[in-house]
Formats: C-alpha cells, structure tokens, sequence
C-alpha cells in the first residue's frame, strides 16, 4: 500500500523530534564533563565557552572510582552468570517435564515480581546479621552477599523467561538425541542449551542490566571497600561541593563498555525477547 505524502513527513518529523528528545540529555552530559566546574554551576550554555579535560583526569583522584568499577563488574557478572545457570536448569524442568506442582510453580516465580524490593530489604539485612553471628560466614558487607542478593530478583524473571523461551524448541530434539544413545542430561547439554544461546543472552543481557543499575540494596549491604557505582557515584557530592562536571565525566566513562557491550549482543536480545513472548 503507498503511504501519502502527509505520513511519510509526518513519521520523519515525529521521529526526529524523538531523537533530539533522546540525544538532548546525552550532549548535556557530555559538554557538562568538558567544563570547568565554574562553568557548570552557572547559566547554562548549549555551546562551552571554555573546554577542558581535567574531569575525567580528576575524577579517579576524587573518588575510589576504579574500586567501585571492579565490585560492580565482578558482583553483576557474577550474579548474572549465576542467575542464567540456575534458571536454565529450571526452566528446563519446567518446560520438559509435567510435574505436581509445576503450575503453582511457575505462578509463584512470577508473582514475586509483583513486590517492591524494599519489602526483602530488611529480611535480607536481618539474615545477613544473624548468620555472621551464628555460624562466622560473613555477607553483611561482602561481594557475595550482594551477589545472593541480586540473584533474589534476577532469577524468578530469568526462570521465567527461559522457560517460555524453552517452550519454542520442539521437544524432537531432545527425542532425537535420545534416540542416539544420549541420555536427558547429555540432550539438554548438546541440543537444547546451542537452540536456546538467543535466549540465554537476552535473559544474562536482563539481569546484568538489573543489577548495574541496582542501588536501594546496594546502598545497605555494602562498605566503603565492596560499594558498587551505583551508589558510589554519590561520593562527588560532599558537604560543601558538588563536582558536576566529574559525575558527568563519571557517568559517561563507566557507560561506554555497558553500552558497546549491549550493541554487540543486541541481536540476540531481539531474537530472545522475540521468541520468549511466542508461547
């Protein structure tokens, strides 16, 4: 059908309002990190009058920002990766098998999606405490506590999401690797998991993203060595100063892996998310 005139104009002119509305925000940032601090808290301009790279030499000098860089790339990789593994295996139970229970299940791991994060905060704070005290495992405070953490609400929608993903490989498969000699295991290894890579990335690319962004949590049940940038990020603001043009300079750094990473994997995000909502 040939669209009129009127539309095709219409489409460009919205859209290009959308992207100004998108880009807007991003050349704020960036031109507020090429300023002197001076210039940032004064009257706005949308084109510097001074430019200079002393931000982002100086903001690893303000704050421990590479610090704050290791814990969250080590504590949200690791509760990604941790979260993906163990949804897999039951989202495949869930998918394969027909069990008592599984409908109560499946309902129950999506409904826990439905309560606000800072209802598990204090049970998590409480648990934390009495186990340090009880038996000397101390999460309070520690990498792996915050990476239990995150796994909390990263896994029910993993779960979830994987096994409606499940749900679009023929079960043929895994009969006909059966039929081969390879036991249930041995399918799920070499045929169900190379189907289901799409997938897999989009629900790791989820919950990565969920956890880098985390920060009601992390805010609680971290130390000043184990904080995350999340919440670090707040050190530029002491007292008597707050070091815009830093933040600026902070926020976009610590963005640039995130985001290349997320261009990279960005079709399979679309395959998975695709597929998964095919049930």
């Amino acid at each position: 059908m040939h669209e009129p005139a009127w539309f095709r104009w219409a489409r460009v002119i919205v859209l290009s309002l959308l992207g100004l509305f998108a880009i807007a925000p991003v050349y704020v940032m960036l031109t507020a990190s090429l300023k002197p601090l001076p210039d940032v808290e004064g009257a706005f301009r949308w084109i510097p009058s001074h430019l200079t790279l002393s931000p982002f030499i100086d903001m690893w000098q303000t704050i421990p920002l590479l610090t704050y860089l290791e814990n969250s790339l080590i504590v949200c990789s690791v509760a990604s990766v941790a979260s993906v593994i163990v949804a897999l295996l039951a989202a495949y139970a869930v998918s394969r098998y027909r069990f008592h229970g599984r409908q109560v299940f499946s309902v129950t791991i999506l409904s826990t999606q439905m309560f606000p994060g800072i209802l598990f905060l204090l049970p998590l704070f409480v648990i934390f405490v009495n186990l340090s005290q009880d038996t000397g495992i101390n999460l309070y405070g520690s990498r792996t506590g915050l990476i239990i953490t995150y796994m909390t609400f990263t896994l029910p929608f993993a779960i979830w999401m994987l096994a409606a993903y499940l749900d679009t490989i023929p079960r043929e498969l895994d009969e006909a690797a059966t039929v081969d000699g390879t036991g249930p295991l041995g399918a799920f290894i070499r045929v169900v998991i190379p189907a289901a890579i799409p997938g897999i990335v989009a629900v790791l690319i989820y919950a990565f993203m969920t956890a880098w962004s985390e920060m009601l949590f992390a805010s609680v049940l971290t130390n000043d060595s184990t904080r995350t940038l999340a919440v670090g990020l707040q050190g530029y603001a002491t007292q008597n100063q707050v070091y815009w043009n830093q933040i600026m300079a902070a926020s976009l750094t610590v963005s640039v892996p995130i985001v290349v990473g997320f261009l990279l994997l960005q079709r399979y995000l679309v395959a998975g998310m695709t597929a998964g909502s095919v049930k």
